[in-house]
């Protein structure tokens, strides 16, 4: 990883990219809380943000996202809540916080542990973070999505932080009878000037509050910071490595037994009846057998025999929403939604149409949950992103009070969007309750390939005009299945709202169009830009939601394909093209970053090519370059049990994510992007065929593997241009995916238009919906090389 000018600190004066972000020396308002030992909380207020200003040949007048995007919505949102979100010094000298936000391997909780060290002059070690459990009252301000953890946890940590060490100075200033401003702290010990010392430990006690009340205080300024902006090691890198870290499953729930679940064939089937639930209760280690709303449930001492008894069972099923419905019949629905682009405004027309299909989110975890259901309470433990939610999910469905259900917040093996929905908490408390025991549920692979969410398959299509050297108008027409919008922004009122028709209301009312708005945007001066939502089918017919981010994947590969065309219409290079419309200076500095790193422009032998693209979302820019192989030899290369194909050789990729807390955390985020585009770009899907999804685990389901990966990866973390930081976890895939279709479409001389760009070979023989899963392993030893 490199980090161009990381030493440096962003300027604590406001820079015109974003003007008024920057936090400075201003005075943020906290809370005491009454506590035993010092709690802090934070209390925030608005502050405006304004567009970017920038130049080009034919200005584009701003979009809704460059004005006010879905992050500024959450984040504002969040922000009444946050003096409930506490920062506690203990009495053994360690500081704690619950973090309300989920952490999927994306490392917010080192994330949140650096924001306290910096303000309260503690080290990492002396910190723990722990996840939150549900709690209603923070209301918006428990929900993981939309890249926003940092956003907005960034000024509420620190606050909450810095509250805390100057009332823990303002206990050590009476302790020794100075004033507080000489005495000095290092590594959580408080310095008098005449050598005597008092660790944060000792005054704890003495700095607690015995009742709730408003203070105020300074955050450092960005040119004392030692900890924030520095590479770090995430807190909990070693348990994860070494087997130590807990996940759902891991947890000691007395006499909670593993579950699984005998599925449907078909998408959303629902069972009718089973006929030999006694045969299969008798099975090895089978304790209980259920019927849920689901499918047949089956508790026994071990995952292997579940696997057993769920292949035994005999089931009758009743239809499910899309029996009749293949990847043809979908892309038919979809243009008999598409809207008319209407006349053109002039100039000559370049056209685009493009077809997406469905895909996985493939978090390495699968769905997983512990629910133990008693007749006057229930305890649920799950990896969530939406725990407000899943809490009033659980008391509606049982019949309980809001305060007789705790559900625990577990760290998840990855989300990507999947655990924004509680299906498998539901079906794991249905489950308990039924068989009057705690149960540890676990989807199989195949459920989640077959069963899970999916990203919505959809077409894109693009008019562009231009004249001579200029562009006039670029228009997009996004057509999509129904996004499940149901969990909203994680609490019961908005996830009702996202049960709303897809099209039997305005636009302003769609739940889904007001978000398609937030998010995307063409990030040139293109004249007249204009980009528009259309759905079909209704949100419950298919499983949807996001995979590492709601459109903008499938939106930007799209425009950036066409970019290319028009760059090629007019006779110019691509990039010196980017370089002369784009509509912001972040992203011509990235932009300039990835050329130059990666030798664009560099002789490359026939069937090989170079890309370049550019993304910005959620306070954030990113470019990349992708050098691809497609020569005959490396397209048709054999490898034991894998699908080939195209080969990325080489990735760079810069992002500007403002400042960047953890500049490590920050590469990883954008590898992790760059691997999703290149599969997203190449192999990743799955096939609809007769209301099944024929993929049924990692061995067809073919995200990148070694042998696709690029042989170089760089990422470049560039100088904080901002003194606040932007969203990351999403910001990566765009570019990436966009990027190697344009090298692709160079390197072949055919512009793809259907993605992944191998869909449409089924490379493998699909497995069997009957019995619904594979046998459960007896010897590992065949499955290794």
């Amino acid at each position: 990883m490199e980090h161009r000018g990381s030493s440096e600190k962003p300027s604590s004066e406001n820079t015109p990219h974003e003007p008024g972000r920057n936090v400075g020396r201003r005075r943020f308002l906290g809370y005491l809380v009454a506590a035993p030992t010092l709690a802090v909380a934070a209390q925030l207020g608005d502050s405006a943000t304004a567009p970017s200003a920038a130049s080009a040949v034919i200005p584009s007048a701003p979009e809704q996202q460059e004005i006010y995007d879905l992050n500024d919505l959450l984040t504002l949102a969040a922000k009444p809540t946050s003096n409930l979100i506490a920062v506690v010094i203990n009495s053994d000298g360690t500081a704690s916080f619950d973090m309300p936000r989920a952490e999927s391997g994306q490392g917010v909780t080192t994330m949140a542990a650096m924001l306290i060290a910096e303000e309260l002059d503690l080290p990492l070690d002396k910190i723990n973070v722990t996840l939150a459990d549900a709690r209603p009252e923070l209301l918006f301000n428990q929900f993981t999505g939309a890249s926003n953890t940092t956003i907005a946890m960034y000024e509420p940590i620190r606050t909450a932080a810095a509250i805390a060490r100057e009332q823990l100075l303002g206990a050590a200033a009476v302790r020794f009878s100075v004033t507080v401003d000489r005495l000095s702290v290092r590594g959580g010990v408080v310095y008098a000037p005449d050598g005597r010392t008092t660790r944060y430990g000792e005054l704890a006690v003495r700095a607690a509050s015995r009742r709730t009340r408003e203070v105020d205080v300074t955050l450092k300024d960005s040119s004392e910071f030692t900890v924030i902006g520095t590479p770090r090691n995430r807190i909990d890198a070693r348990d994860a490595v070494t087997g130590r870290k807990t996940f759902a499953m891991d947890r000691g729930v007395p006499d909670a037994l593993p579950t699984m679940i005998c599925r449907p064939p078909t998408i959303k089937g629902a069972p009718r009846s089973f006929a030999n639930a006694d045969e299969v209760r008798q099975m090895p280690g089978v304790t209980h057998v259920a019927q849920l709303a689901t499918g047949i449930a089956v508790r026994a001492k071990t995952f292997g025999q579940c696997i057993d008894a769920v292949n035994a069972l005999d089931v009758t099923w009743n239809p499910g929403t899309v029996d009749t419905e293949s990847d043809d019949t979908v892309l038919a629905k979809l243009r008999e939604a598409e809207a008319d682009f209407g006349l053109a405004p002039g100039g000559e027309v370049i056209e685009g149409d493009f077809v997406f299909h469905f895909r996985n989110n493939a978090a390495l975890e699968p769905n997983t949950a512990v629910a133990d259901v008693r007749p006057d309470r229930a305890e649920i433990w799950a990896p969530l992103q939406a725990p407000i939610l899943c809490k009033e999910q659980v008391a509606e469905q049982l019949g309980l009070p809001l305060d007789a259900v705790t559900v625990h917040v577990e760290q998840a093996g990855g989300a990507f969007g999947r655990r924004m929905f509680n299906d498998v908490v539901l079906e794991a408390t249905e489950a308990s309750r039924k068989m009057g025991r705690p149960v540890k549920l676990m989807w199989h692979r195949t459920d989640e390939c077959r069963q899970g969410r999916t990203h919505p398959m959809c077409t894109s299509r693009i008019r562009a005009t231009y004249s001579g050297d200029n562009v006039l108008s670029f228009e997009q027409l996004h057509t999509s299945v129904a996004t499940d919008y149901t969990q909203g922004f994680g609490e019961i009122i908005t996830a009702k709202a996202g049960q709303l028709p897809p099209n039997g209301m305005s636009n302003e009312e769609n739940f889904a169009k007001p978000v398609f708005n937030a998010t995307v945007n063409v990030p040139y001066h293109f004249g007249k830009v204009s980009h528009a939502l259309e759905e079909t089918y209704t949100y419950d017919t298919f499983p949807t939601g996001s995979v590492r981010n709601l459109v903008n994947p499938d939106v930007r590969t799209a425009q950036e394909l066409i970019v290319d065309q028009l760059a090629a219409t007019m006779g110019k290079d691509p990039y010196e093209f980017r370089r002369e419309f784009i509509d912001d200076d972040r992203l011509r500095a990235v932009l300039d970053t990835v050329a130059k790193e990666g030798d664009w422009g560099r002789e490359m032998a026939p069937g090989t090519a170079q890309g370049i693209t550019v993304h910005k979302e959620y306070k954030g820019a990113t470019a990349c370059l992708i050098e691809i192989d497609c020569r005959d030899e490396t397209v048709n290369r054999e490898i034991r049990a894998a699908v080939t194909g195209p080969r990325v050789t080489k990735a760079i990729m810069a992002v500007d994510a403002g400042l960047a807390i953890n500049p490590r955390g920050l590469e990883a985020q954008m590898q992790g992007g760059i691997m999703d585009g290149i599969a997203q770009a190449l192999t990743s899907s799955l096939h609809l065929r007769d209301g099944v999804l024929l993929e049924g685990s990692w061995d067809d389901y073919f995200y990148t593997r070694l042998w696709n990966a690029p042989f170089e990866t760089r990422v470049i973390v560039m100088p904080p241009t901002t003194g606040e930081p932007g969203g990351a976890g999403e910001l990566g895939v765009p570019a990436a995916m966009a990027a190697v279709a344009c090298a692709y479409a160079r390197a072949t001389g055919t512009v793809p238009t259907t993605f992944p760009i191998n869909h449409g070979t089924l490379s493998f023989t699909p497995k069997p919906t009957v019995p619904p899963l594979p046998p459960s392993p007896t010897n590992g030893l065949e499955f290794t090389y």
